[in-house]
């Protein structure tokens, strides 16, 4: 799905060539050598230094096979790779444990022990954190009386050599670049749980909504709640509040008086808490809505009658669904190519850092710092833009969905579709071309207008964080009033755009006009018609969110499972936490079930719509309305139901 470099530039550091552990076409090659470990713990300890300007990245360090460990009887070393006069293979050196100190020539064994190599001892035990070995801050005491009894300089001992590493791996940026290597690991569980699972769960909840209507309702209420508390469990199990199963940072065995925490398992218990606010928010909703869930019935039995007669409807949110799939392949692969992209470049950090250099036999101080990857100005730019454009896209496709299903169903309706065989033979592709042709570009306008507005409130929102976090809001109560204003204003204009432009979508497939006039007719018509709209369609609104969610939801429980397994919470593809690949299957699984659900949504909204108009076009008489629309709509009997 990707290659090499990009997934791995992701999860594993550089040495001191400025290579990506693990790369097998590096020079020299670093195939399984994944781990960096820093060899010089006085640079370490310098880049830890509150005033020092050394930086971790700055430090010597070096590819490994696994992380070294002090031993007891006598000093063991960390060499460079062998070249130049070290006759000895990659695989040599391995064997070796990395150490051929002791074939060193005598200038070089004094340079070794002034910590400026090729060889480094091992003073402190280290662990494998996110494939970078973590110092441990107790220093081996054998190993350290070892080496003052050969004369090798002062070695520095405190936490800070522990905590200079450690905030070095927990970085905003080093935590960011793990959860996108995460996504490419777990592709494979992506595709499954978040495109396969939800498009069978859709096809499932259409066909039951189809035979078994009156029961559907409580059958998605009680299914949504019981997988919500199962994903919050699930969180609480990972975040470690309930039982043994939380992640670590650590990989592989360890000494299990060690305890190193990420920044990752903060970022789960966050999510813990979140997912118990919404759990019992959800529940309280549910109990609250369990009297109306009976008017919602009556809504759905049309849309169900609709689907029954067209039938075509419920395969044919499977051609947008085969459409965004590749879309979503090509964006993640092109995702991962641009947060994995930027230059190798060495560091400048106009410090004595001198290293022996094994080809000049000499040691240099010219070229003795790490490298990075260094990030223009316009990569950010152009993810800000990638993230729009799946954004926009994703409106696009679903926005020309619902406008066929529209179409189709306005078919059905003004042809008297229970009554007349005047309804197109394949309502449905009748109703794309007609997209194809006239309306592709209003539909394209209005989700366009959709992202932009909303793009523009989360900058907004992110400010407003920023500029809580900093204590920088308006003291007088004008300004903390103009402040919350605008914010409620802008979701005020968020939720209207969203509404207006659903059903714009429907009058542009019934009418066939333009985005502005379409949006125009049809704020109209709710406007007139706004009590009928609310009493009847609010409920089914309500169940078909809560059938979206449970949808997504399955998806989001079944990829905790298949993340749980041992390939994904060990060894070489172990994620560092499974919330973004658990989010974006439960976003994937959102959008699917958006793309079906639809059906059944536009359904209902271009039913009612069409009955406004066809009571607009008639003195407030529907000619068109079938049988049972005419006794669900009608407005002596929703105010017997209701009351």
């Amino acid at each position: 799905m990707m290659t090499f470099e990009v997934r791995h530039k992701l999860t594993y550091g550089l040495d001191y060539k400025g290579n990506v552990c693990g790369d097998k076409h590096a020079h020299p090659g670093l195939h399984q050598l994944e781990l960096k470990y820093w060899l010089n713990p006085n640079q370490v300890y310098q880049s830890g230094v509150t005033d020092s300007q050394f930086k971790l990245s700055n430090a010597r360090s070096i590819c490994l096979l696994d992380c070294p460990t002090p031993l007891e009887d006598s000093l063991s070393w960390v060499c460079d790779y062998p070249e130049g006069d070290m006759h000895l293979s990659m695989d040599d050196w391995i064997d070796r444990n990395y150490d051929y100190y002791e074939i060193l020539t005598s200038e070089m064994k004094n340079a070794s022990l002034q910590l400026q190599g090729p060889c480094y001892p091992v003073i402190f035990p280290s662990v494998n954190v996110y494939w970078s070995c973590q110092y441990i801050a107790r220093a081996s005491n054998a190993s350290l009386r070892h080496w003052k009894q050969m004369g090798g300089v002062d070695i520095k001992e405190d936490i800070i050599v522990d905590k200079s590493i450690h905030s070095f791996i927990n970085s905003r940026s080093s935590v960011l670049k793990r959860y996108m290597a995460d996504i490419g690991k777990a592709w494979p569980v992506l595709i499954v749980c978040g495109g396969l699972l939800p498009l069978f769960l859709s096809v499932v909840w259409l066909l039951m909504i189809r035979y078994f209507v009156a029961a559907m309702p409580w059958i998605t209420v009680a299914f949504f709640n019981i997988l919500i508390i199962t994903v919050t469990v699930f969180y609480y199990l990972k975040a470690g509040w309930i039982g043994n199963d939380a992640i670590s940072p650590i990989i592989g065995d360890h000494d299990p008086y060690i305890h190193v925490f990420g920044r990752e398992l903060n970022h789960l218990r966050a999510a813990s808490i979140l997912m118990t606010f919404i759990m019992v928010l959800s529940i309280l909703t549910s109990i609250a809505i369990v009297r109306r869930i009976l008017m919602g019935t009556s809504v759905l039995k049309v849309a169900a009658k609709v689907i029954g007669e067209v039938q075509a409807l419920i395969i044919f949110p499977v051609i947008p669904y085969s459409i965004l799939a590749i879309f979503y392949m090509v964006w993640i692969s092109a995702a991962l190519h641009l947060f994995s992209s930027g230059q190798v470049v060495q560091n400048n950090c106009n410090t004595n850092c001198c290293a022996y250099d094994l080809l000049s036999e000499k040691v240099n101080c010219d070229h003795c710092c790490g490298y990075s990857v260094r990030y223009t100005p316009h990569i950010a730019v152009s993810i800000f833009f990638h993230l729009f454009g799946c954004y926009w896209a994703t409106k696009f496709f679903i926005a020309c969905s619902s406008t066929v299903i529209a179409g189709s169903v306005a078919s059905y309706y003004w042809t008297r579709g229970e009554t007349s065989s005047e309804v197109p033979v394949l309502p449905v592709f009748d109703s794309m071309k007609r997209l194809i042709r006239y309306s592709l570009g209003s539909v394209a306008l209005g989700s366009l207008i959709v992202s932009f507005v909303e793009s523009i409130r989360f900058i907004l929102e992110s400010f407003r964080r920023k500029l809580k976090v900093a204590e920088t809001t308006p003291d007088s109560w004008f300004g903390k009033m103009v402040y919350h204003t605008s914010q409620g204003c802008l979701r005020c204009v968020e939720w209207t755009i969203k509404s207006v432009n659903r059903n714009a979508y429907i009058m542009i497939a019934i009418t066939g006009k333009s985005f502005c006039r379409s949006s125009a007719i049809a704020t109209e018509l709710i406007m007139n018609n706004i009590l009928r709209l609310v009493r009847v369609n609010v409920i089914g609104d309500v169940i078909l969110f809560l059938g979206k969610l449970f949808v997504s939801l399955s998806s989001a429980v079944f990829g905790f499972l298949v993340l749980d397994t041992h390939k994904y919470s060990s060894g070489h593809n172990k994620l560092s936490s499974p919330l973004l690949p658990v989010l974006v299957c439960w976003t994937l699984g959102y959008v699917v079930a958006t793309l079906f659900f639809a059906v059944v949504e536009m359904s209902i909204d271009t039913l009612i719509l069409s009955f406004c108009q066809d009571s607009e076009e008639h003195e407030g008489t529907a000619q068109f309305a079938p049988l049972l629309l005419m006794e669900t709509l009608n407005e002596q009997n929703d105010m017997q139901r209701l009351t």
